[in-house]
């Protein structure tokens, strides 16, 4: 088989010996062609280009935002996607059950079983895992890169806590092909899937890759002790396979969503920080093949709807003429 790796060498944990131990495991079994990223070309053009070159598999060895891009291009056809998490939070790895090893890694790729999971348009964008707006936004986006290489996850921890101290709530305007939600919110995320570390995206009691839906989870915590409340109980419940159930939480699912927030709030994208709202985000099912172990996602238990009922959220609902 035809395989490209794409390499993202500026990766968190790439290093020079990692790519040569994951080469020495991957050459014998593949007719493998290495690409590595920089400033003039970006995961995306070399994906282009292994295509062009006849490459039946695309391997992407970097965190998120690497394997995000090259996702893109693959997207509505049928070549497969391997990925060899080197990133700060290789969030969608922990998604898909890949080890977050890339040596490990390598073991997913050798086994070929394929999955087909789905993926979102945001705004023109491919998303795999998530869009957010509010706290994770800032946080992540006010996480120097620096920070990222010296102390790994625990570099967005430290944001979080200085950003928890200086909450802004804002207005948002939720349109689905349903309803229109308003309400005063300080995190949204829209989760196609997403690791329970990513607790802002707990609201359901399971993220679900391939069900032809997006999740929507608000939360509408206004204080400190609320937000770290929040926080807590969404990680407690998602960790049971349990929908979160304080008034602070509100989560559905949608086929299509568009954002606007007023404040205008910074917009993140699997990982990489992509501009502000207004967004259009809608689901694509079926979209991408990925080498993965097999899914293990639980089925969906309790309400399918729930809108915050806290006071503070200020929530108001009306029918979409969508």
């Amino acid at each position: 088989m035809k395989a490209c790796l794409i390499y993202n060498a500026a990766a968190g944990s790439a290093a020079d010996d990692v790519f040569d131990r994951v080469h020495a495991i991957l050459a014998p079994r593949f007719e493998l062609n290495v690409l590595r990223t920089s400033p003039d070309r970006d995961p995306s053009a070399c994906a282009r280009e292994a295509l062009d070159a006849g490459a039946e598999l695309l391997i992407a060895a970097g965190g998120d935002g690497t394997v995000s891009s090259v996702a893109g291009v693959l997207a509505g056809s049928k070549v497969p996607l391997g990925i060899l998490p080197c990133g700060t939070s290789n969030s969608l790895a922990a998604a898909l059950g890949i080890p977050g090893d890339p040596i490990a890694a390598c073991d997913t790729l050798l086994a070929d079983h394929r999955r087909v999971i789905d993926t979102a348009l945001v705004d023109h964008r491919c998303m795999v895992l998530h869009a957010s707006v509010g706290l994770h936004a800032d946080t992540v986006a006010d996480t120097s890169t620096e920070d990222k290489h010296r102390w790994g996850v625990l570099a967005y921890v430290a944001t979080a806590v200085r950003k928890l101290s200086t909450l802004a709530p804002f207005e948002v305007e939720l349109e689905t092909d349903e309803q229109i939600v308003r309400c005063r919110a300080v995190a949204v995320t829209v989760a196609n899937m997403a690791p329970l570390r990513t607790v802002l995206a707990q609201g359901p009691s399971a993220l679900v890759g391939d069900d032809g839906m997006l999740d929507v989870t608000v939360v509408a915590a206004t204080t400190l002790n609320a937000a770290v409340a929040t926080g807590i109980h969404l990680f407690l419940t998602a960790a049971r396979g349990e929908p979160a159930t304080r008034d602070e939480v509100g989560y559905f699912p949608c086929r299509r969503l568009r954002i606007l927030a007023d404040p205008a709030q910074h917009l993140l994208i699997d990982g990489e920080a992509a501009g502000t709202t207004p967004v259009a985000i809608e689901c694509r099912p079926a979209s991408l093949v990925v080498l993965a172990p097999p899914s293990a996602e639980p089925a969906k238990v309790g309400p399918e709807i729930k809108l915050p009922t806290s006071p503070e959220a200020k929530v108001e609902i009306e029918a979409s003429e969508a």
